[in-house]
């Protein structure tokens, strides 16, 4: 293993400690710690990467709907510029998520994300939580062509 191997890996636990593990809403100023300003997340192949202020919008609505949630690290796999994060969300939807006003519901849901390093912080990633098995489990139904 490289050290930079190991580097990026600890900024991932570092990252969900700090950023996910807290009981705080978003902070911005922690996130941008994290996060290159030229960041770009790929949340869909036919959709375009959301920028710098597009995650942190994301980042801090997931917050608001669930504020109480966490991301568990069961395995970071790192080589060269990349991470690869598997973790299991856990969350209570208290807020508003995706028009689905607040259920009270717990979820329970899978995370993967691949994430690229550069320069001791994100640069790009892709993935992210199963949102369709969130819906699912708040109790959202879907009809074909949905």
């Amino acid at each position: 293993m490289k050290l930079s191997d190991t580097n990026n890996k600890d900024l991932a636990r570092q990252y969900f400690a700090e950023v996910w593990n807290v009981p705080d809403p978003a902070n911005e100023a922690v996130l941008r710690r994290f996060l290159s300003p030229s960041f770009l997340k790929h949340l869909s192949p036919t959709a375009p990467p959301l920028d710098l202020e597009g995650q942190l919008a994301r980042l801090a609505g997931i917050k608001a709907a669930f504020p109480n949630i966490t991301i568990t690290a069961e395995e970071i796999i790192s080589e060269d510029d990349k991470v690869v994060i598997r973790g299991t969300l856990r969350g209570t939807h208290l807020g508003e998520f995706m028009g689905l006003a607040p259920t009270g519901r717990d979820v329970v849901v899978e995370v993967v994300d691949v994430i690229r390093v550069e320069g001791g912080r994100f640069a790009e990633g892709w993935g992210g939580p199963n949102v369709f098995d969130i819906l699912r489990q708040l109790g959202a139904t879907f009809a074909a062509g949905d």
